[in-house]
């Protein structure tokens, strides 16, 4: 029992800290309800999800395994309904819920989810709308438009009498300043709330229920550009048990108690401050092996935080890692310097590893970050500073978060000054704007020649979010002749063909999950879909993908795409800077390009009809 007094405080001092991720892979309680309620709606389609609705009101609850054959919930009956998963909406004309929904700020994925009273009082007040359409990563448990009805008039008369204070406080009282998602929701941990850092009370239990403050949440993991939105049955109100408190009023804490006396961390966990504490229950005290114990006891350095170094040796990227090394750069993982390090995991280089030299370093250096970071924290459209020097972008998408090309792939692993993202590929920073990228590559020559034609290279040049499915000479070349000619020579219906070749956000390949649907520059929408590895838009392949510009992504398709409904265009007297002058321009960049036998005859017919 002496050893277990000396050993608990130590424990004690790992669990504590502000940045703890988990690191089980493990479904959470309420992810295999979702699970089990798209088991139940798969017949209607995809990202379909049962659900059960009380009768006589409309609070709708997924189901599990019992409460699908009882069509019961605590007792009360239900009757089922089949509706689109969260995160995924209907295509007219397709079966179940195929397409992503776009992903929009917090203030606009209120409305998205239903939540139209929480949007509407956010919009009442004066500082919160702002801020949930600005940058930053938040988390925002919005009360149902139910629950805001069911409120007493003189508590909603209240709230809405004084806006900017009463209101503005308790929609804060609602939100935290991170990302949080259902499966870091442990049972019994407490939140820091955005109202004067009171803490909000989680219960996550086995039977996939989760409440705050005893509200419970009807729908999860609404994702935003930055954040996420849980959907909650109830207007929830502030506690003020700090948490000793709660250690002291909860039995299973019994030996958790005792260690938070005997480490002398009581008057730290009854004063101010901002902690998580991942609270191990006298169960969890009693699976610790005796010798575990004795080794971190005798491990100094196990009880402190460890360098990037010792980070990546228990993690899946020691190939990055030693290149790292080798390119001289070994200093950065292991001092004191504040940094994150994007790792590339193992499996990129199982076909070989890249020469060490100076442009290996330079990539390399542009894989650490000049400040010690958590994903949690991160948000879309913020922008991140290397050691080389470059502006790294990070994209939030429904299920993945990227920095540029790359992707994370893992927890994030904390150490005492350096973080490790393991990431999906090696990155790529951005060189150049789009139309720098295509003038660059001789491959895109033809596009380029066309873009110039239609008047588009100042669009393409200015600073903006575009993804360009870029058509190489050998798509426009498989065009046949005459629609060729047809296309080439008439202003509007080409520029009309190019603006649908451009996506009007930036959409990376590891942020393309089911189908997604991007808006483009001409109006109507690309079907972009990832399958085995291969991404397709419009069911066509694309060829190379995530070809980074400073002002969006490039990438490479074998095809020329037509919008679904290509209306006729009016064709103008005169040909589109002449079709004559797009071929000449397409030769400045490809040489290969004018001697092509396949295209011969076409620039005879363009050079006799400019004749006449």
């Amino acid at each position: 029992m002496a050893l277990l007094g000396q050993l608990l405080p130590l424990a004690l001092a790992l669990a504590l800290g502000p940045a703890a991720t988990p690191a089980s892979p493990a479904k959470s309680p309420y992810q295999l309800v979702l699970q089990h309620s798209r088991l139940r709606g798969r017949q209607h389609g995809p990202n379909v999800c049962a659900v059960q609705k009380l009768i006589g009101t409309n609070k709708k609850y997924f189901t599990n395994c019992k409460q699908w054959y009882q069509r019961k919930i605590c007792g009360k009956s239900t009757v089922i309904s089949y509706e689109c998963c969260p995160g995924y909406e209907k295509v007219p004309g397709e079966k179940g819920c195929p397409a992503a929904l776009p992903l929009s700020n917090l203030y606009e994925t209120l409305g998205v989810v239903g939540a139209t009273t929480t949007q509407l009082y956010t919009d009442r007040t004066e500082k919160l709308r702002p801020e949930m359409e600005g940058p930053g990563s938040f988390t925002i448990f919005a009360p149902s438009n139910e629950a805001w009805a069911s409120l007493p008039a003189e508590v909603l008369d209240s709230l809405v009498s004084n806006v900017n204070i009463e209101l503005l406080n308790a929609l804060r009282y609602h939100m935290v300043d991170r990302r949080v998602l259902t499966d870091e929701l442990k049972h019994g941990m407490a939140l820091t709330s955005m109202y004067q850092n009171s803490n909000i009370q989680i219960h996550h239990y086995p039977n996939g229920i989760v409440t705050v403050n005893c509200a419970r949440l009807l729908k999860a993991d609404h994702h935003a550009t930055n954040g996420v939105v849980h959907l909650i049955d109830k207007v929830i109100s502030t506690i003020s048990n700090n948490i000793q408190q709660i250690i002291e009023i909860e039995d299973t804490f019994e030996t958790l108690r005792a260690a938070v006396a005997a480490s002398g961390l009581n008057t730290l966990l009854e004063g101010d401050g901002q902690y998580t504490l991942l609270a191990p229950t006298n169960e969890a005290f009693e699976k610790i092996p005796a010798e575990t114990l004795n080794r971190i006891l005798g491990d100094p350095e196990a009880l402190r935080a460890k360098t990037l170094f010792e980070l990546a040796a228990e993690s899946d990227v020691s190939t990055a890692v030693d290149l790292f090394r080798q390119a001289g750069l070994g200093t950065h993982l292991s001092g004191t310097e504040r940094l994150t390090l994007l790792a590339p995991m193992n499996s990129v280089f199982k076909d070989g590893t890249p020469p060490v030299d100076a442009r290996l370093k330079n990539l390399l250096l542009n894989h650490m970050i000049k400040d010690q970071l958590a994903s949690k924290y991160l948000y879309h459209g913020q922008i991140l500073e290397t050691l080389g020097g470059k502006k790294l972008r990070v994209f939030v998408y429904r299920n993945s978060l990227c920095i540029e090309n790359s992707c994370i792939a893992a927890h994030d692993k904390r150490g005492r000054y350096g973080t490790l993202f393991t990431m999906d590929r090696v990155l790529t920073p951005p060189v150049g704007t789009v139309m720098d990228v295509l003038k660059g590559d001789s491959r895109f020559s033809m596009l380029v020649a066309a873009i110039q034609s239609a008047g588009l290279t100042e669009t393409l040049n200015r600073e903006g979010v575009y993804t360009v499915f870029a058509p190489t000479n050998e798509a426009f070349q498989a065009l046949p002749p005459g629609e060729l000619n047809k296309l080439l020579g008439n202003a509007k219906e080409l520029a009309n063909i190019l603006k649908y070749h451009v996506g009007d956000e930036i959409l990376v390949s590891g942020g393309i999950g089911a189908l997604v649907r991007l808006k483009s520059l001409q109006g109507d929408k690309l079907e972009v879909s990832s399958k085995n590895n291969v991404v397709n838009v419009n069911k066509e392949p694309v060829t190379e993908v995530d070809i980074m510009a400073t002002n969006g992504v490039v990438h490479a398709i074998s095809s020329v795409l037509q919008p679904p409904a290509n209306r006729p265009q009016e064709r103008g007297d005169e040909l589109a800077d002449s079709a004559l002058e797009i071929f000449r321009q397409a030769s400045a960049f490809s040489r290969a390009t004018q001697s092509s036998v396949k295209l011969a005859p076409v620039y005879q017919r363009l050079l006799e009809r400019m004749k006449h």
